[in-house]
């Protein structure tokens, strides 16, 4: 781990961390989220997204998406009184929070204006060296760097993308965004190649602990991968009603 900093190599030798509680809904085991993986991910993200990089700010970094329905988003590795502090703040349904948490913890700390939206995951995988496998016939996977992105899609002959995703090299960790399979060419191994491609680039840098976001279905791959899950990945968002409510009354 020649020029990785003493962060880094904490955060490396507690990957992934072993903070244990019960989710009440489910079987699902929560892990507490090291600071330092967080904050990995959210700088890939925001590489990832050609957004500006992340601020640290009241205990979440913030990234400024710029979209019109997702203008920031504060992402806290943690549950705390900042969560509540920023909710009771906030009324604007394009800010996001997200919390790396069960969202049964992150409701407790919500205003009423505020709502959860959904469940992710925060996943890692520890170094693994997998060849990538091949493509079904009729497939071609092409590959292109955007610096300091690499991007991998899957096309038909047509052209049309069925598979993307890409990754960025954030310090000792590789961080995997927007993997995506179109609904009508799915379970045909076009995720797990895109995997297996973007993970082989980021092991030629010498980088070989990935970390991503998925949904409940992208876990369910990405666990077949060797994948294990970091902690719970909470988002919430202000009700809407509530935003349109206010400018009735204002």
């Amino acid at each position: 781990m020649s020029g990785t900093s003493p962060r880094a190599r904490r955060a490396l030798r507690s990957f992934p961390r072993l903070w244990i509680f019960a989710f009440r809904r489910s079987n699902l085991v929560a892990l507490q989220a090291d600071p330092h993986i967080v904050e990995s991910w959210a700088r890939g993200w925001a590489l990832s997204r050609g957004t500006p990089p992340p601020v640290h700010i009241a205990g979440a970094f913030r990234i400024d998406v710029g979209l019109p329905q997702h203008k920031t988003r504060y992402v806290f590795p943690q549950c705390s009184d900042d969560v509540r502090r920023l909710a009771e703040t906030v009324h604007d349904p394009e800010v996001h929070i997200k919390v790396c948490a069960p969202p049964e913890a992150v409701q407790r700390l919500l205003p009423p204006h505020w709502m959860i939206e959904r469940l992710g995951f925060m996943m890692t995988r520890p170094p693994a060296h997998p060849a990538i496998p091949p493509l079904p016939e009729g497939y071609r996977g092409e590959a292109w760097i955007t610096p300091p992105i690499l991007c991998v899609q899957v096309t038909v002959p047509s052209g049309l993308a069925t598979a993307t995703g890409r990754v960025a090299l954030v310090g000792p960790f590789a961080i995997y965004d927007q993997i995506e399979t179109h609904e009508a060419h799915r379970r045909r191994g076009l995720g797990n190649f895109v995997m297996h491609a973007l993970g082989k680039h980021a092991s030629d840098q010498g980088v070989n602990h990935g970390v991503l976001v998925a949904t409940a279905d992208g876990r369910a791959l990405y666990t077949t991968l060797g994948w294990q899950m970091h902690s719970l990945y909470t988002t919430a968002i202000v009700r809407r009603e509530s935003s349109a409510e206010r400018s009735l009354n204002a």
